[in-house]
């Protein structure tokens, strides 16, 4: 009998050491920098969600700490560099965005849930949240339907976008970074 084991390489990347910190620094600038360029574009922002893509990706790739991680840091670094997102809108996306990177990265490294699916639920899981923190800190205006009805649609196609392709970035990332 063969008692040869076959090492089964983790769903995502440690984030140990200093190149996976680097490479997360890349994630949260990414961030930063693509809803600045979006707005100079004149690019409807609210529909593509520039900064949610790369926080989102940070989580497949690293796992719930570096998913976390660039989430929690990102807007606050966005505000102070460019003055996006405005302050009232600030506490609810460092939670939305913090929620989107752990919940992904937690799905896929500890319960090795397939990258479409941890996607979906981080992105559900992430827009609640975000519309419980406007409600409770009295961020918005107008009625609660109208502005629950505009926190969840016009990203939608961006969602979509998100479940399809991200995946396979991850992957080739992983890939890229374990040769």
């Amino acid at each position: 009998m063969n008692n040869t084991s076959v090492a089964v390489k983790p769903f995502t990347l440690e984030l140990k050491g200093v190149r996976p910190y680097m490479f997360t620094s890349m994630f949260v600038a990414f961030a930063i920098g693509l809803p600045v360029i979006a707005h100079l574009a004149g690019a409807p922002v609210r529909y593509m969600l520039p900064m949610h893509w790369t926080i989102i990706l940070a989580g497949l790739v690293y796992g719930k700490k570096g998913g976390a991680l660039s989430g929690f840091v990102t807007p606050s670094l966005s505000f102070m560099i460019s003055g996006m997102p405005y302050l009232p809108m600030l506490l609810p996306m460092t939670i939305e965005l913090t929620a989107y990177g752990f919940i992904a990265g937690y799905l896929r490294e500890n319960l090795k849930m397939n990258s479409f699916a941890a996607i979906a639920i981080a992105l559900i899981a992430g827009r609640v949240l975000f519309l419980l923190t406007v409600l409770i800190s009295g961020s918005f205006a107008g009625n609660i339907q109208d502005y629950t009805y505009n926190a969840f649609m016009p990203g939608i196609f961006a969602a979509i976008g998100q479940i399809v392709i991200l995946p396979f970035a991850a992957k080739w990332i992983i890939a890229k970074e374990r040769e």
